[in-house]
C-alpha cells in the first residue's frame, strides 16, 4: 500500500510540473536578447543590457502584473546564421513574447522573416540600415538610421567652407547608407566627393587607405565606422600618419567618438567633428537619470554610450506596449 501511494505522488507530481511551468509563462513576459556578446563587437551586447539593467532598476522588473525576464543569446557576431538560429530557438523552444537587440544591420536582416512568420515584436536597439524595418510588420527601431546622423554632417561641412571630402565607410548597409547620404547632400550642395572608399567590415587594415587620402590633399575624410576596436585604429592611423598636421580634418558620424571608446581614443579625437542622436554630455533631467542609473545598475562598466541607451529606449517601449496590451502580448 505504501508503495502505491508513494507511485501515486510521484505520479501526482510529475502531471504538477507542466501545470506550474505553463502558470509561471502566463506570469512571465519573455524578452529574447539576440546580440554580440563576444567577439569584436562584444561591446554592443554589454552595451544593450546595461541599458537594460539601467531602466529595470529605475522602474521595477514586473509590468502590467508580469514578470519581464530576458534571455540573453550571443551571436558572436557579425554572424547572420547564428543570430537566426537563436531566434529560431528563442521563438519556438523559449516561446518568448519579444525579440530585441540586434547591434548589427546583417543579424537583424537575418531574424527579420522570422519574426514575420511568427509575429513576433522586434525591437531594433541599434542596427541602423534604413531598409531594416521595411523588412517585417512586426519590426519597431529605436535608435536611428545612418542618413539622419550623415546628412546634417554634410550640411555642416557645406556651411564650413568644406569643399573637397573623401569618403571612407565600412563595407556593408549601414557603411553604403551613410556614404551615400553623405555624398547626395554635400554634391547637391556645391561640394566635391573625389573618391569613395569601402573597407572590409572585418578586420580591416587602414594604413593603405589613410595613406591613399593623404596623398589625395582633400579638405576632409568623412567616416564611418562600427564604434570599437575600428574607430581606434582608425583614429589611431590618422594621427600617426601626419593627416592632422596636413590639414586634412576628420568628420563623420558619432559611432567614430563613441561615448564608451573615447577614453580609450584619447587626444587623438580632439578636433574631430561628428553628429550624433545622442551624446553622454547631452544636458537634461532624462539623461541625469539615465547616467545615474546606468552607473548604479553597472558598477565598474566605464561610460555608456549610445547602444545603452537603444537598450533602455528600448524596454520603455516593451513596459509601454505591455501596460497597453494588460499584459498580455499579442504581435498584432
Amino acid at each position: 500500500m505504501k508503495k502505491l501511494n508513494y507511485r501515486v505522488f510521484i505520479a501526482a507530481a510529475a502531471l504538477c510540473v507542466p501545470l506550474l511551468a505553463q502558470a509561471e509563462a502566463q506570469n512571465t513576459i519573455k524578452v529574447g536578447l539576440v546580440a554580440p556578446f563576444s567577439g569584436p563587437f562584444a561591446d554592443y551586447g554589454k552595451q544593450m543590457e546595461g541599458g537594460i539593467k539601467a531602466y529595470v532598476a529605475l522602474h521595477g522588473s514586473t509590468v502590467a502584473g508580469k514578470k519581464v525576464e530576458i534571455l540573453i543569446r550571443d551571436t558572436t557576431g557579425p554572424a547572420p546564421e547564428v543570430a537566426k538560429r537563436l531566434a529560431q530557438e528563442l521563438i519556438t523552444r523559449d516561446k518568448v513574447d519579444f525579440l530585441a537587440g540586434f547591434g548589427l544591420t546583417p543579424e537583424a536582416l537575418a531574424v527579420a522573416p522570422l519574426a514575420e512568420q511568427a509575429k513576433k515584436p522586434m525591437i531594433i536597439m541599434n542596427a541602423a540600415s534604413s531598409i531594416i524595418t521595411a523588412k517585417s510588420n512586426y519590426i519597431a527601431r529605436v535608435s536611428m538610421t545612418l542618413a539622419q546622423s550623415s546628412t546634417p554632417m554634410a550640411i555642416w561641412a557645406l556651411k564650413n567652407k568644406i569643399g573637397k571630402v573623401i569618403t571612407l565607410v565600412a563595407d556593408y548597409a549601414p557603411g553604403i547608407d551613410a556614404e551615400n547620404a553623405f555624398k547626395e547632400t554635400f554634391v547637391a550642395g556645391g561640394g566635391k566627393v573625389p573618391e569613395t572608399i569601402r573597407v572590409p567590415l572585418k578586420n580591416p587594415d587602414f594604413a593603405p587607405y589613410i595613406q591613399r587620402i593623404k596623398d589625395a590633399k582633400p579638405d576632409a575624410v568623412f567616416v564611418f565606422v562600427p564604434p570599437g576596436e575600428h574607430t581606434i585604429a582608425f583614429m589611431k592611423g590618422y594621427r600617426e600618419r601626419g593627416l592632422a598636421e596636413a590639414g586634412i580634418k576628420v568628420i563623420g558620424t558619432g559611432d567614430l567618438t563613441d561615448d564608451h571608446m573615447l577614453p580609450a581614443m584619447g587626444d587623438a579625437t580632439l578636433g574631430v567633428i561628428t553628429t550624433f542622436h545622442y551624446s553622454m554630455a547631452h544636458k537634461s533631467p532624462e539623461n541625469a537619470a539615465f547616467l545615474k542609473s546606468f552607473a548604479s545598475a553597472n558598477p565598474g562598466a566605464g561610460r555608456p554610450n549610445f547602444m545603452a541607451v537603444g537598450g533602455y529606449d528600448g524596454m520603455a517601449a516593451i513596459y509601454e506596449v505591455a501596460r497597453q496590451l494588460k499584459g498580455n502580448i499579442d504581435g498584432d
